[in-house]
């Protein structure tokens, strides 16, 4: 067998070895890997490389090398998984750098941080102030978590006590192009009245490089075309300007009626449509 033709088996055959035992492995990013995961890595791919090139080396080493690099980990992290023991030591524990907004000088030596270093990593959490900060840990990965202080947090919803509204996945009904008829079903609808919401705006499916549906049913898309500008969906802004006029409809006829019982029928009608504006502002906004 001429060298190359050699080389190229012996590199395919690791290749398509490394893909399944990425696989069993699992998906875990680069960041969420530990420092032993990274060295592992490095560690099997310099042997994959050397195996695949350096035809002196029998294929069968090389295969026993890689079982090896891998079962010992793997191993490791099945038993990681069962004892916190063994996970602290595999992994390590996170360390604290801010607690009670002071900075743990220890800490940061201990993890060989300089205050350069934790002010960097506070930045790309768009902290600009350590005094903002009331926790922070240096987790296992090196990633900075950090949690602000109570009024240096955004305000949400709840703090306002404002109802807020369903918030689910958008659901992807055309891509490239092609209908994708799961994702319209799961959204309860079909192709026709997708197609009568892309006539609104006047365009054709062929046209479109994706469309989404959010929650509440509304349509948006992308073209393969940027030079054209879609119409912004407008049924949201409809349906609470014509609730709103319905509302001030009643109190008007509630003003001009002098027939009592249909003053407190319209009254108390309008009442009703104001607390249900309330309830779907969260949503149509």
């Amino acid at each position: 067998m001429s060298g190359w033709l050699e080389v190229a088996i012996r590199s395919f055959t690791i290749l398509i070895g490394l893909f399944f035992v990425i696989r069993l492995l699992g998906k875990k990013q680069l960041s969420e890997m530990s420092f032993f995961e990274y060295i592992i890595g490095i560690t099997i791919g310099a042997i994959a490389g050397h195996l695949s090139i350096d035809t002196g080396i029998p294929i069968s080493y090389g295969v026993a090398s890689i079982a090896i690099w891998i079962f010992v980990p793997f191993l490791l992290n099945y038993i990681s998984l069962k004892s916190k023991v063994v996970r602290d030591f595999s992994e390590g524990t996170e360390t604290v750098f801010i607690k009670d907004g002071k900075i743990m000088e220890d800490n940061l030596k201990q993890e060989h941080y300089s205050a350069d270093n934790l002010l960097s990593q506070l930045r790309k959490k768009n902290v600009f102030n350590v005094a903002d900060v009331e926790f922070a840990v240096l987790e296992t990965n090196g990633d900075l978590s950090v949690l602000l202080k109570k009024e240096k947090q955004p305000l949400t919803s709840k703090d306002l006590h404002i109802p807020a509204g369903i918030e689910k996945e958008p659901q992807t009904v055309i891509m490239d192009g092609h209908i994708l008829d799961e994702s319209l079903k799961n959204r309860g609808l079909n192709r026709e009245w997708l197609k009568t919401e892309l006539e609104k705006i006047g365009v054709t499916i062929e046209n479109v490089y994706l469309g989404q549906v959010d929650v509440t049913g509304q349509l948006t898309v992308d073209l393969f075309d940027d030079k054209i500008t879609v119409p912004e969906p407008i049924e949201k802004p409809l349906l609470m300007a014509t609730v709103k006029k319905c509302q001030a409809d009643l109190e008007l006829f509630a003003l001009e009626t002098e027939n009592n019982e249909a003053k407190q029928m319209y009254t108390q009608h309008a009442h009703q449509l104001d607390k249900l504006l309330q309830k779907i502002k969260p949503i149509l906004q």
